[in-house]
């Protein structure tokens, strides 16, 4: 017994050891205010993760401008989407394209040999409708994306598939009957930052057309001293919070990036990048709603999720 106690105390001091080295960043932390003084917006970073993040953030070199030519759709067969592009500017981004998505691959992962006007490989027929989606996410969401803009790979970064994407969640094996708690939550979640807060909090904001409005859902913090109607649960305010965790990762940052964490509902104390996250919110449903769902009997079944939905995107995708 005098041995047992030692032994397990000793193994649960190294098992918390472990636990530190592989989740808490090692120092120096760097601070900086990015509000008023005494407000607490304080923005905190690690040097290595910073310096590691800005490395794989570095976009390819651009081609060369090149429009000449008459447009793409008077010399290529079957252009639907950019044929009044030139057809210089149209071939400099079919190169780009292969090098932001297929690298490996080449022009064969869209195209058919020999007969690229074909529509035979689902890839064309979903990279058509992704450069449909670019394109509307650079025309419409200039609230979000601002004069950046984004390109295929702002989510691909050379990889066929992007790498962060989502799916809906299949929930684990759980009691039924009176012993049913089971709320997608209290074990880690991946998405949440590794928290026991809901492990899904995607489905409820990302996609569909939330009952009452995705803002509705959100805000889940009353806003006077004494009961004015506001119905929201403990457990919607897990989904809340579960959702700002994954912004927070995603982008690198804590809470105050955004939020003045006094009064996280007030919008008149939070920093202007709020706003830009809001538009953000909105512009990822509707992408999924609009461009992803709809494309889920185009992809391959063996791109599709446990529950054969289509990969989607949230902040993720673009900020990795």
């Amino acid at each position: 017994m005098r041995l047992t106690i030692p032994l397990v105390a000793l193994i649960g001091g190294l098992a918390l050891a472990v636990l530190a080295v592989l989740t808490l960043q090692r120092p120096p932390i760097h601070v900086e205010q990015d509000g008023y003084r005494g407000t607490g917006i304080q923005l905190i970073s690690s040097p290595a993760a910073t310096a590691a993040a800005f490395a794989i953030n570095q976009a390819p070199e651009a081609l060369p401008q090149n429009n000449a030519g008459p447009p793409a759709g008077s010399i290529y067969k079957n252009v639907q989407v950019l044929k009044n592009v030139p057809a210089g500017a149209f071939a400099r981004i079919m190169v780009s394209m292969t090098q932001w998505v297929a690298p490996k691959q080449g022009c064969g992962y869209c195209h058919v040999s020999g007969n690229f006007a074909s529509d035979a490989k689902y890839t064309k027929r979903v990279a058509r409708r992704m450069i449909q989606m670019t394109i509307y996410t650079n025309a419409v969401w200039k609230s979000h994306v601002k004069n950046v803009g984004v390109t295929c790979y702002t989510c691909h970064r050379g990889n066929n598939n992007p790498q962060y994407v989502w799916f809906k969640s299949v929930e684990p094996p759980h009691a039924t009957g009176l012993m049913a708690t089971e709320t997608g939550e209290a074990r880690p979640s991946l998405a949440a930052d590794g928290s026991a807060l809901p492990y899904d909090p995607f489905t409820p904001f990302l996609v569909g057309k939330p009952k009452g409005g995705v803002n509705a859902m959100i805000n889940t913090a009353g806003t006077t001293a004494l009961p004015d109607g506001n119905r929201m649960s403990i457990q919607q305010t897990n989904w809340t919070y579960a959702l700002m965790m994954n912004f927070a990762t995603s982008l690198g940052v804590n809470c105050e990036f955004c939020h003045e964490s006094r009064n996280f509902g007030s919008w008149s104390e939070s920093t202007p990048k709020r706003v830009t996250a809001y538009y953000g919110l909105h512009m990822v449903r509707g992408l999924n709603n609009n461009y992803m769902v709809p494309l889920t009997a185009t992809f391959a079944h063996n791109l599709l999720g446990p529950s054969g939905d289509v990969a989607k995107v949230d902040c993720s995708t673009c900020h990795q």
